[in-house]
């Protein structure tokens, strides 16, 4: 299944690249930080850590490996090749999301949260969203100083809301922002059926919108439009 053959690929890269070892020594840092906080406070700042960042790693990373990929020609070689652009999308996610949940799930531990699943649940979705979003973004640039320039703003949009709704600071009109929502489940708290509807639903846009911009980047591959 050519699904699964890229999510290994992907996995290797990351591994070969040190994403692995990066949030291995990320983790013990942030137990550390946990650990040494009052224990009033670490579910909260656990919930803050896991979503701003193995959940958002994709939007971090993103830039960089799809820059790496098109400096060894690999979008010239998917253009040319039965790999489909849904296929190339879900091993991004699916390989960045495995770092997130392992992650997340040693924090929640550590912490002792109340719903892990639900936790491990709200990173996958956010990891989903801030994924999509990466590989949007990385199709459209030429360089890593573009590719940060472009994401602040997502930044901003994703992480102050979602970080002030978990100490109640954003207006009840705010209650169903997708990313709202995922700081929610991370932090263990129940959601409604809407509130994880509008999240579903923003990633299905997302992929839809990612899609298009992967065709349109293995397309124009090599300088050129096919």
């Amino acid at each position: 299944m050519m699904l699964g053959r890229l999510t290994v690929w992907d996995m290797k890269f990351q591994i070969k690249y040190g994403f692995y070892l990066l949030y291995s020594v990320l983790t013990v840092i942030y137990l550390i930080i946990l650990l040494a906080m009052p224990e009033s406070w670490r579910t909260a700042a656990a919930a803050i850590l896991i979503f701003s960042d193995p959940a958002a790693m994709g939007l971090f990373f993103m830039g960089a490996i799809v820059l790496l990929e098109k400096s060894q020609k690999v979008p010239c070689a998917y253009a040319v090749t039965p790999v489909r652009a849904i296929d190339y999308i879900g091993a991004k996610v699916i390989s960045l999301c495995t770092i997130s949940i392992a992650v997340a799930a040693i924090l929640a531990v550590a912490v002792k949260a109340e719903d892990l699943p639900r936790t491990l649940l709200g990173t996958v979705l956010s990891g989903a969203v801030f994924t999509l979003l990466g590989i949007i973004i990385a199709t459209k640039i030429s360089s890593l100083n573009q590719f940060i320039l472009w994401t602040v703003p997502i930044e901003v949009v994703g992480f102050v809301p979602a970080i002030l709704h978990m100490f109640g600071v954003t207006p009840a009109v705010l209650r169903y922002y997708p990313l709202n929502v995922c700081m929610d489940m991370i932090a263990g708290k129940k959601i409604t059926a809407t509130g994880l509807f509008v999240v579903v639903l923003l990633i299905a846009v997302l992929i839809v919108a990612a899609h298009k911009c992967v065709r349109r980047m293995w397309k124009s591959a090599g300088g050129i439009k096919l």
